[in-house]
């Protein structure tokens, strides 16, 4: 993995949990917003818009430099529009990051030809 693929995964996987919360709380204040006198929607789904399209944008860009399937790329976008998705995508790329990391190091060590 060159050292752009691993950036793009790594700006997805650093915008995917505070998606996840952003959406959340919009949820929340969606019914704060019906049950009480509190109406925090405008703000929190503006926050929630910028970081949705952030996370949309640097999905492509990961999708475009890993050359996922198109399972796979279809997987990190429904994760996206799912209230707790991101904490999942987030793990599923924290993983893979790592997996990348051990597979380089023992190709560099000539312990695997991965």
């Amino acid at each position: 993995m060159d050292l752009k693929t691993a950036t793009a995964l790594r700006r997805l996987r650093l915008v995917s949990a505070p998606e996840a919360v952003s959406f959340l709380l919009l949820l929340v204040c969606s019914v704060l917003k019906r049950t009480t006198d509190f109406n925090a929607v405008p703000v929190m789904g503006m926050v929630h818009g910028v970081l949705f399209v952030l996370y949309v944008v640097f999905w492509a860009d990961a999708w475009n430099r890993a050359k996922w399937d198109l399972g796979t790329a279809a997987l990190y976008f429904v994760l996206s529009v799912l209230p707790t998705g991101g904490f999942f995508a987030e793990r599923k790329l924290k993983r893979a990051a790592e997996d990348a990391v051990i597979a380089s190091r023992a190709r560099k060590e000539g312990v695997v030809n991965a």
